[in-house]
């Protein structure tokens, strides 16, 4: 008897952690399969930009993908990986380099929702001989994908030295891209220029509203080696570059749009608003938005119109109408609500909110509900004059007393610049 008891002493603590472990997938799995039932429900099935799709007849579910996205954005369903929150992936591929099977690969766009790509090859050279695409307008904008992507343009250019006469490069931009590149260029001892049409540094980063929290991730940075920040507020991360540039020296000319670029032999000619730069390769390490997507309605013009929130503090006591349906929009509209004495009214012109974090869902919820912000869904703008903005929607025109229009419909990605180079834009649907 004591023989046959034995191997069941041993056995019992295998059977109990094996259930324990059942029990567990089996907890996760149901709270995947909710989050994926309310992503379909709510309409909100397209990422905003570089996403993972799993090939479900290699996936194993084995869970490591779902453990590697620090965002949630993976879930195991039914034994297989789903995108269970497609709207905040950021696109920074851990989970695929943590597939075991290679049954994640990473693409742009959807059947359904195409995204624009600058054709860029792997060392990050254009078709355009001599010019290179990094960061956001090549479909990456995670701080991490950028500020690698920054310097491995840069150690790509470094192979093509230029003549005497010539900068090695010219790199357009200071977001995380451009700094990131700036400070490789100068460990490879390239002679270089580095403009930023801004009068500040830090890219899309420096047009967040104020306190905005931004997820970071490790990177690492040439002068510098691997940082780590984690999540910050845009004020912090601001500093953080600035700290950077102040203890390497890195040379920036602020306040220097680029105007035109003309190819010539063995290089280029780049004119911009203070001076002419002639170069052997050009970084065009700006951002996809080019200029902000306008309204085109009579009153636009205004002075109380503009597209970006930088500080809430000054719409307070003020009417403010927001214009838009994603995640800049409703993140303007929750700052300004939270300031003393103001109100605002967030104008989207569907019936839904799509592409935007449950977080700032939440967040909206709680403004409405406090009274400081009304809901204008399926309505558009048809007028704006000095003291009113007119809304049509379903009911019919309504006017609102107004003081400030904050419009936040995205922005025109700069293909008509691109297609003047010869730089081919394909639309991704759904392909790497």
């Amino acid at each position: 008897m004591t023989e046959l008891l034995l191997p069941l002493v041993y056995l019992a603590p295998l059977a109990l952690v094996l259930v324990l472990y059942l029990y567990r997938r089996h907890a996760r799995e149901t709270l995947a399969a909710a989050a994926l039932q309310r992503s379909v429900k709510s309409g909100l099935m397209d990422p905003p930009s570089l996403h993972p799709v799993i090939d479900p007849n290699l996936c194993v579910g084995a869970g490591g993908c779902t453990r590697a996205c620090p965002e949630g954005t993976l879930g195991i369903v039914k034994g297989k990986a789903y995108l269970i929150n497609p709207t905040v992936c950021i696109g920074h591929g851990a989970c695929a380099s943590a597939c075991p099977v290679e049954a994640i690969k990473l693409v742009f766009g959807t059947a359904r929702r195409g995204i624009d790509i600058p054709y860029v090859k792997p060392s990050f050279e254009t078709n355009v001989a001599g010019i290179y695409i990094a960061g956001e307008l090549g479909g990456m904008g995670l701080i991490r994908n950028a500020a690698e992507q920054g310097r491995q343009a840069i150690e790509s250019v470094g192979r093509n030295r230029a003549q005497p006469e010539q900068l090695d490069v010219l790199i357009v931009g200071a977001g995380p891209a451009g700094i990131s590149a700036t400070l490789a260029a100068m460990a490879h001892k390239l002679r270089f220029v580095t403009i930023e049409q801004e009068d500040s540094l830090g890219g899309c980063v420096y047009h967040y509203p104020r306190n905005k929290i931004v997820a970071t991730h490790p990177v690492t940075l040439a002068l510098v080696g691997k940082v780590k920040l984690g999540e910050v507020s845009k004020e912090s991360l601001l500093a953080f570059w600035q700290d950077i540039i102040k203890k390497t020296k890195v040379p920036i000319e602020f306040g220097e749009r680029l105007e035109k670029i003309t190819p010539v032999d063995r290089g280029f000619v780049v004119k911009t608003t203070k001076a002419e730069h002639h170069c052997r390769s050009i970084l065009l390490a700006i951002g996809r938005r080019g200029s902000p997507t306008k309204l085109g309605v009579p009153g636009e013009e205004l002075p109380k119109v503009v597209y970006r929130l930088i500080d809430p503090e000054q719409y307070q006591g003020k009417r403010v109408l927001v214009v838009g349906g994603g995640n800049a929009a409703i993140e303007a509209a929750v700052a300004i609500a939270a300031e003393p004495g103001a109100h605002v009214t967030l104008s989207y012109r569907n019936d839904a909110f799509s592409r935007v974090t449950e977080r700032n869902r939440e967040l909206l919820k709680e403004a409405e509900n406090g009274g400081q912000l009304t809901m204008a869904l399926r309505t558009q703008v048809r007028q704006i004059t000095e003291r009113q903005v007119v809304l049509d929607g379903d009911g019919g025109s309504a006017s609102l007393d107004n003081d400030s229009v904050i419009v936040c419909v995205g922005g025109v990605l700069p293909t008509a610049m691109l297609k003047e180079l010869g730089i081919g834009v394909e639309t991704k649907y759904g392909t790497a």
